[in-house]
């Protein structure tokens, strides 16, 4: 179960994410930085386990520059930063970079090694991620929000803590300061530009306007239907609003309403959502662990052109993991739209939207 104070902290991560680029750029633009985050390195020893490395330790990690990166797997924002983690990890390997992913839960869901190992195999993620599923980690470096940077030198010091996305080309460069201040042979040069893809892709360059959005009762708002608001913890058939403002959002059919998600009782339960972006975003499981059918609708048609990653040009597709599901991307622009998915199967648990 997520601590209170990550509760608090997840309703920012949008915020932060927009102001990040701008923080990151006056901290380090022209050498001059922060100073640091939090004195040394703490221990990773409150690691709940770890993915693609035996445990680290930082007495076994001095003499060496290190890259920490907090982040979940169903955070949109953590997605759009891995390209970047990602390739410098590859490119400054050789001149002594380690980069550590520390993966701290979000949902419950995300608490499950197994869960994140699938997610780890499914990002490409080769370096080592250490598992923080009881939030030791976030506490000791006393962490705010989803995705955290933290720049660590040679010494053990945390020279540098950026939060959000963006930043990246002042923050590469202090990577490349880092390692030459080491004294690391033959640091690379220039900027990496990754390009990802799906849900890895870069925001749009049009801010979303619509904000995230949970479906659990611990945090739900902008729900609007006939009949009142949600119910908590029992089933209830709902009937959809006749009309949605902007960021309102709707249910039709048996629903029951747990403390971080939705669940459908009965096939061909809707969620309908008004929304003001390029990419929208759904985080969805099975509650029943077997495959989901669903279908997208963008203003009652069917999506064409503005289909997701995870659905076709008709707007069908399934759900099998937990994890972010892009079901929207606007091929121009970001107009405002009225989303609608219909689940063909029963049994889907729906968390949250995030858009881009």
């Amino acid at each position: 179960m997520k601590s209170q104070p990550m509760r608090r902290e997840a309703t920012l991560k949008k915020l932060l994410s927009v102001l990040a680029g701008l923080i990151a750029a006056a901290s380090l633009f022209a050498g001059v930085q922060r100073p640091p985050a939090a004195g040394t390195m703490p221990s990773l020893q409150a690691a709940t386990g770890w993915i693609n490395s035996g445990a680290l330790t930082t007495e076994a990690l001095k003499g060496k520059v290190v890259l920490v990166d907090f982040w979940t797997y169903s955070c949109i924002n953590c997605l759009r930063t891995l390209p970047y983690v990602k390739a410098w990890a590859q490119k400054y390997r050789a001149a002594g970079l380690v980069v550590i992913g520390v993966h701290t839960p979000e949902f419950e869901f995300e608490q499950q090694a197994g869960n994140v190992l699938q997610a780890v195999r499914d990002l490409h993620i080769e370096y080592p991620v250490a598992l923080d599923s009881r939030q030791g980690l976030w506490r000791a470096f006393g962490n705010r929000a989803w995705p955290a940077l933290y720049f660590v030198d040679a010494q053990g010091r945390i020279r540098h803590r950026q939060y959000g996305e963006g930043g990246y080309a002042p923050a590469e460069r202090l990577i490349q300061q880092l390692l030459n201040e080491s004294g690391a042979r033959s640091v690379p040069d220039g900027l990496v530009s990754p390009t990802g893809q799906g849900t890895q892709a870069a925001a749009g360059a049009v801010a979303a306007e619509s904000g995230e959005t949970y479906l659990g009762s611990a945090r739900a708002r902008g729900f609007v239907s006939v009949d009142g608001g949600l119910r908590d913890a029992r089933e209830h058939t709902y009937s959809a609003a006749p009309a949605l403002r902007a960021e309102e959002w709707t249910l039709t059919g048996t629903w029951r309403i747990e403390e971080e998600f939705a669940s459908l009782g009965r096939a061909g339960g809707r969620i309908a959502y008004r929304f003001r972006a390029r990419d929208l975003h759904l985080v969805l499981g099975s509650g029943s662990g077997q495959p989901i059918r669903f279908r997208v609708r963008i203003d009652g048609q069917s999506p064409g052109r503005d289909h997701g990653a995870d659905t076709d040009d008709q707007g069908l597709g399934t759900v099998g993991a937990q994890r972010l599901y892009q079901l929207v991307r606007q091929a121009s622009g970001a107009a405002e739209r009225t989303f609608e998915i219909e689940f063909l199967d029963p049994g889907v648990r729906a968390y949250a939207f995030t858009f881009g």
